[in-house]
């Protein structure tokens, strides 16, 4: 069964002034589709693999994935996976700060919210190149990492560089970002704070520690 490009869970202009429309269009309607449409085409013929979920294929990369499609699948079903996690933790009207057990153990992993923000904002500069900032559950732990491309905590320390299940995680690359901010991707991840979700964050946090 062919994986499918979800849909927005809400309209391309509701994060501006933030994230603009046009961006989101772009992104979503182009960049994502091209990493669903790509790992179709992967994945075409292997039954066992298209019928997986987009979690289980991930997770599954390094053991079950044959190396002729290895790469292809690792990039795009990176991607589609990333995408649809990214969609789902922003949203119009949000931003703020989280609140209870969430709250609470952000400011005892990392100190204070703002201390938070900053370490996550500075993941995400200092990936160079493209790729991803995460906030991660790690052994019941609070950490944050980020990836190259379109890698994620899903593959595996040894993919991945970082293991434990995202509960947060930003796009940055350019294509996130670029019309609106262009080399700027430091005023990006400032403004990224006012369209994060952190009911749906909070939601994956409790999903995370079961």
């Amino acid at each position: 069964m062919a994986y499918e490009l979800p849909p927005l869970p809400y309209p391309n202009n509701a994060l501006e002034p933030y994230i603009d429309a046009t961006t989101m269009e772009i992104h979503h309607d182009r960049h994502h589709k091209a990493y669903v449409d790509n790992l179709n085409k992967a994945l075409a013929g292997n039954a066992a693999l298209e019928s997986k979920s987009i979690d289980d294929l991930m997770k599954a990369l390094s053991s079950s994935v044959p190396d002729a499609i290895k790469g292809p699948v690792r990039n795009n079903g990176g991607g589609h996976w990333n995408h649809s996690f990214f969609w789902r933790i922003l949203g119009p009207k949000a931003g703020g700060a989280p609140t209870g057990k969430l709250a609470d153990d952000i400011k005892a992993a990392f100190g204070s919210f703002d201390d938070f923000k900053a370490k996550f904002e500075a993941a995400g500069v200092g990936r160079f190149g493209s790729g991803w900032a995460w906030l991660v559950v790690n052994n019941g732990k609070l950490e944050i990492g980020s990836t190259a491309n379109q890698d994620n905590p899903l593959m595996g320390k040894g993919i991945a560089g970082i293991e434990g299940t995202a509960i947060l995680g930003v796009d940055v690359w350019e294509h996130a970002y670029y019309l609106k901010y262009q080399n700027k991707r430091a005023d990006y991840l400032k403004a990224f704070w006012n369209v994060v979700n952190w009911n749906e964050v909070a939601k994956n946090y409790d999903a995370a520690k079961k």
